[in-house]
């Protein structure tokens, strides 16, 4: 009998009176192998996905990153990270299928893949740091778009006033409106239907990104010369202890910019074949880090030559720069577009896992299984409401967007999410898993090689949460919650 796939393509164990025979459904031009819709994703598709997950609010923080750790091992670290983020993820994309890569069992998520190659208790561990990432992320998000909404009025205010007013304002009300539209947007059901919102927001982390460079090198121009030095901020206008906390902390927010391997499975699972899904992610990574560090490269190094020591710590909101006022509007707006669409993007991971254990422990429940059509004016197909999905789903955001308002520090947030996830989530399971997989010797050449890797990128995880932590602990000391103004 053929199964009917619920919501998120959970399968039920509700059943049609039709026999279907699911061989000749996964050999037809409808159904994969595994008797779902046909994927349709390519290298493009995959690599903005990639791109408005990776090109996000992290890439404002690079200016002052760099200025903590200089002209050398500033550009020298992004470029590690690109390295290990790229080689990381070949190994995990190779995890997608388990066995035969072509027609070996799919992993539908980064927790399949745990389960199918590692089992047992890593993939509890697997599926904690990476939700609580994920919850994580959409919390930094918001944050990072109600900065951006504030500057676009700031901006606006400090032209009014010719500068002479200091344009204060509190950002609750724009993280309650960034939560009102990630509440609508989180209706959306799957993960393949967010191509058209991942093209939008790659586009618009082009354009801020673009913008933020454009400014740098304006202002290095009128500074007539490039500013910093080669072991950045220096010791006087900051005690040692604070440089050394400030430099780890730089380390968790280059990591948290090239975080994406959270959802590298799932975007991998969107991908269509032949040619094999390990290919195609392959070179869609490849296309994506290349683009983003060449961004990355470009934007941390300028904004730092820009402002040197005094580079702020969000490039576009730190008001490092003034004029022109409107063509920081639309950098800050392109901010808040890209930061929609990559909350969803690493959001619906979340949303689907938790669909899909609720589906499984009540397959009998209406409430949670059942869709209600509801025809839209415009579309030819109705919309398919779950009161389930929408609920837990608004719910979600509501909590997220209250977290937001409790804890509204952008680089302190942005360290720590760096730091908890890259260890873990970009090379420690990867490792394990291409180990475990490609039947790696143990103390053999490779075997070590990577084991040496995994502890290297451990240790910099642990200094960077230091150094995040550090930096949280020195907001909170006059911080008021609710009550903080900008």
């Amino acid at each position: 009998m053929f199964e009917k796939v619920g919501p998120n393509n959970n399968i039920n164990h509700q059943t049609f009176d039709v026999s279907v025979d699911v061989n000749q459904q996964g050999d037809s031009k409808f159904f994969d192998d595994d008797g779902r819709p046909k994927r349709t994703g390519t290298v493009w598709t995959a690599s903005a996905h990639i791109i408005t997950a990776v090109i996000g609010s992290g890439v404002l923080s690079l200016a002052w990153a760099i200025a903590q750790l200089g002209w050398i091992a500033g550009p020298a670290v992004m470029i590690l990270f690109s390295l290990v983020t790229y080689y990381t993820s070949t190994l995990l994309s190779a995890c997608y299928r388990t066995g035969d890569p072509v027609s070996g069992k799919r992993n539908y998520t980064y927790m399949e893949a745990i389960r199918s190659n590692l089992g047992g208790f890593k993939v509890k561990l697997c599926g904690a740091v990476q939700y609580v990432n994920l919850f994580g992320v959409a919390i930094g998000y918001t944050i990072a778009a109600s900065i951006s909404m504030m500057a676009i009025k700031r901006s606006n205010c400090f032209y009014k006033s010719g500068g002479k007013n200091p344009c204060k304002m509190n950002g609750n009300i724009y993280m309650i409106s960034f939560g009102i539209v990630e509440i609508i947007f989180s209706q959306i059901p799957d993960f393949d239907q967010l191509w058209w919102l991942s093209i939008l927001a790659a586009v618009m982390s082009f354009t801020y990104s673009i913008i933020g460079l454009a400014l740098g090198i304006g202002k290095v121009v009128e500074n007539k010369g490039a500013m910093g030095s080669l072991t950045g901020i220096t010791v006087g206008p900051v005690s040692e202890t604070t440089k050394v906390w400030r430099s780890f902390q730089a380390l968790g927010d280059i990591a948290f910019a090239y975080s994406y391997s959270i959802i590298l499975i799932e975007i991998q699972d969107t991908l269509k074949s032949p040619p094999s899904e390990s290919k195609t992610m392959k070179k869609a990574t490849l296309v994506s880090v290349m683009v983003t560090t060449l961004f990355y490269m470009l934007c941390g190094c300028f904004g730092y030559a820009a402002f040197g020591d005094a580079s702020p710590g969000n490039l576009l909101t730190g008001f490092g720069f003034y004029n022109p006022y409107w063509l920081l509007d639309i950098a800050n707006a392109a901010i808040v577009i890209h930061l929609v669409g990559a909350y969803q993007v690493y959001s619906q991971p979340l949303f689907a896992f938790i669909e899909k254990n609720a589906a499984k422990r009540f397959p009998n429940s209406d409430f949670i299984n059942k869709d209600i059509e509801v025809p839209i004016p415009g579309l030819s197909h109705p919309y398919k409401l779950n009161l389930f999905r929408s609920i837990w789903r608004t719910m979600f955001v509501i909590t997220t967007t209250v977290i937001s308002m409790l804890l509204p520090f952008f680089n302190g947030i942005v360290g720590l999410l760096g730091s908890l996830g890259f260890w873990p989530l970009t090379v420690y399971f990867p490792v394990e898993m291409y180990i475990n997989q490609k039947r790696i010797q143990k103390w053999s050449t490779k075997w070590i090689c990577l084991q040496m890797l995994s502890i290297a990128c451990l240790i910099i995880s642990i200094a960077a949460a230091a150094g995040s932590i550090a930096g949280v602990v020195n907001e909170l000391k006059s911080y008021k919650p609710f009550k903080t103004d900008y």
